[in-house]
């Protein structure tokens, strides 16, 4: 560990796709700073039991994640109240912040995400281009049933087109599901939330579950798959459908870009995921974020300080945000004073369009 007086950072990273980067970084930190770090990534759809295993050991990870209320309160008890931390100073907005009743913070948000209905803008414009087409431009989706013509006719036309379906498979794995029994399910609460004026999801009735389960039908039906196989579909198959061109349209977020990269940046659109609520034509990307920090109040004084320096630096130093926001680094947004805006292109989607913040609200 070298100089234990300095401490030491032990990383347990919920995010497998910028597992090589956050190891990169820190090699990067302790090469500038003498501070080991340690940087340990969590499988997919591991992290909850990864991080209880880690906790029971000897050497504790000494910076952790929740993904909101909902999993702070499991681990609130290991939380180092960052509320005079240098990183707390340069978060942008409390709305970044989870804090308790007495005002201590918690966590803190690390990236920002946007999700929605990743396309390949080529194919789509050779679509577009096509005899019959049901719109002339990407422009024209801006509803569920200008959306569904246009997958309908593209899965009709999909030999024509030399696509297999016109969306990626659904697949029910764990690497996948979460796309749709979260992110797709928070569409449906979230318009429920603003119809009713409700806050709490106990108060939800199901208004929009015929809507929720119209744009699922319209994903399954229009797939690069029969339905039947789903069950077998994995996210790293949608990914290989995506980039290999076998769809128009994949459902995914920001942090989705480096799996992407290889079609090319200028070949990269999102649209708003539609399911035919009143008033989505101008409904912007969905934005929030499940990632925070957590700092281990359990580890030493001397770790608990080298990791509040290491993520601070990270949000703050030339290097650590370059890293952080580049298009060849993680490519996120992250809410802090000074950042760097991404050079991914979906990000950049993100800033040109109006924004919804939608907090995930299950």
């Amino acid at each position: 560990k070298g100089d234990d007086s300095e401490g030491s950072v032990y990383y347990l990273n919920f995010k497998p796709e910028q597992a090589d980067q956050w190891s990169d970084l820190a090699k990067k930190y302790t090469d500038e700073t003498g501070v080991p770090v340690t940087v340990v990534t969590a499988a997919s759809g591991t992290y909850e039991s990864t991080l209880k295993s880690e906790m029971a050991k000897d050497e504790v990870p000494t910076l952790f994640q929740v993904n909101g209320p909902v999993g702070l309160a499991s681990w609130k008890d290991y939380c180092y109240d960052l509320k005079d931390s240098d990183v707390y100073k340069n978060v942008e907005s409390d709305d970044f912040v989870l804090k308790d009743d007495s005002g201590a913070v918690d966590g803190i948000a690390y990236v920002i995400e946007t999700y929605g209905i990743i396309y390949n803008k080529a194919l789509l414009k050779k679509y577009c281009e096509m005899d019959g087409a049901v719109i002339k431009s990407a422009d024209e989706i801006n509803n569920f049933e200008t959306l569904k013509k246009v997958a309908d006719d593209i899965q009709a036309k999909k030999d024509d087109l030399g696509v297999d379906g016109a969306f990626t498979s659904a697949g029910f794995d764990s690497s996948s599901d979460w796309r749709f029994k979260t992110h797709l399910a928070n569409l449906p609460i979230y318009y429920e939330y603003q119809k009713d004026g409700i806050t709490d999801t106990k108060a939800i009735k199901g208004t929009y579950l015929d809507n929720y389960r119209n744009i699922w039908d319209l994903y399954i039906n229009n797939g690069t798959c029969d339905a039947k196989q789903l069950s077998k579909k994995t996210g790293d198959d949608a990914v290989a459908e995506f980039t290999t061109e076998q769809a128009v349209f994949y459902q995914n977020g920001t942090w989705a870009y480096g799996d992407i990269a290889d079609i090319g940046n200028d070949n990269l659109g999102m649209l708003p995921i539609y399911i035919g609520a009143p008033g989505e034509e101008k409904q912007g990307l969905c934005t929030g974020t499940e990632n925070y920090w957590c700092v281990n109040k359990n580890a030493s004084k001397e770790d608990i300080q080298a990791t509040l320096d290491f993520i601070n630096w990270c949000v703050t130093s030339e290097e650590g945000t370059k890293m952080m926001c580049s298009a060849d680094g993680m490519g996120f947004v992250i809410p802090f004073k000074n950042n760097l805006k991404s050079e991914n292109p979906l990000v950049k989607r993100l800033y040109s369009c109006r924004l919804d913040i939608l907090h995930n609200a299950i």
